[in-house]
C-alpha cells in the first residue's frame, strides 16, 4: 500500500467502513505507533465508520495504568473521533481495557459479536479469538477471564503487581504459541459456521489469527481477516460493492 493509495482509491468509492486490529501498540515498537498515527491523520476521513477489532495494545492491564505513550495514543483518537466513529471490540490482550480508557479515546466499546446491517448485509464484528476452539487450553482461561469476578479480582491487585504478571503471561504466551501446532490457533470452520447461522449473517469480519484473507463461503457467504501491525499495517476496507484487503510492509 503506497502512502496516498488507500485514501485516493477509498475516496473513489463513496460509502466505506474502514476495519483494523492486532496492532499490539508498544513503546518498543515505536514504527507501528507511528503508522498507526499516519493512519489516522491521512487514511479515515470520510469513512462511515472506524472499528477496531481488539489487540489494540501489546497489553492493557487496567484503565488505571496510564503512561505518556497510552495518554498520546489516547489523544489521537480522541482527535480521530471527532471526524469519524470509532468502535473497539475487545481482544485477548486487551479484554481489561474500560469505559474509562475507551471515553478518553473517543471510542465507543461493543458487545461479542457485534452484530449490524453492514451496507445491506447482516455482519458480525468480532476478535476472532472465540472461534479458535480447537485451542481448549485458551478456551479455558478464555472462560475464565470473561467472568466478572475474575476481572474484579484482576483489577483490584496493585498496579505493580499486575505489570509483573503482563509480563509473565506474555513470555508464557509467546513460549506456548511456539509450541503449539498451528492448526489449533487458527478458526475453526465449525465454530464460524455455527456463529453465522445462529445470527443468519452473511459476513464475519475478525481479527487474531494474523493471517489476513477473504474467504468466500458456502451459500455467499464471506469470513473476512484482518492482518497485524507486527509485519504490515492491514487495513480491510468495505463499501456496498466490495472489500478490499490493503497492506504494506512496515
Amino acid at each position: 500500500m503506497k502512502p496516498d493509495t488507500l485514501t485516493q482509491r477509498a475516496a473513489q468509492c463513496g460509502p466505506r467502513t474502514l476495519i483494523i486490529g492486532d496492532l499490539h501498540l508498544s513503546p518498543n515498537r515505536p514504527d507501528i505507533t507511528q503508522a498507526f498515527a499516519r493512519f489516522l491523520d491521512n487514511e479515515i476521513d470520510g469513512a462511515d465508520a472506524l472499528y477496531i477489532v481488539g489487540d489494540l495494545f501489546e497489553a492493557w492491564i487496567g484503565d488505571d495504568d496510564l503512561s505518556d505513550f497510552t495518554l498520546a495514543i489516547a489523544d489521537k483518537l480522541k482527535q480521530a473521533s471527532e471526524r469519524v466513529p470509532i468502535y473497539f471490540c475487545h481482544g485477548n490482550r486487551d479484554f481489561l481495557l474500560g469505559p474509562r480508557f475507551a471515553q478518553r479515546c473517543g471510542m465507543a466499546l461493543l458487545p461479542e459479536p457485534e452484530v449490524l446491517e453492514l451496507y445491506g448485509e447482516t455482519t458480525l464484528i468480532l476478535h476472532g479469538d472465540s472461534l479458535c476452539t480447537e485451542d481448549r487450553e485458551y478456551q479455558k482461561f478464555r472462560r475464565l477471564r470473561n467472568r466478572p469476578w475474575f476481572r474484579m479480582l484482576v483489577l483490584s491487585l496493585p498496579l505493580s503487581l499486575r505489570q509483573g504478571l503482563a509480563r509473565r503471561a506474555r513470555a508464557r504466551s509467546k513460549m506456548q504459541t511456539q509450541m503449539k501446532d498451528a492448526r489449533i490457533m487458527d478458526v475453526s470452520p465449525k465454530a464460524v459456521e455455527a456463529l453465522m447461522e445462529k445470527y443468519d449473517a452473511r459476513r464475519l469480519i475478525h481479527g487474531h489469527t494474523h493471517r489476513p484473507a477473504i474467504h468466500d463461503l458456502p451459500q455467499r457467504r464471506q469470513r473476512l481477516v484482518v492482518g497485524d501491525w507486527y509485519t504490515q499495517d492491514s487495513v480491510l476496507v468495505v463499501t456496498p460493492e466490495e472489500s478490499m484487503l490493503y497492506s504494506r510492509a512496515l
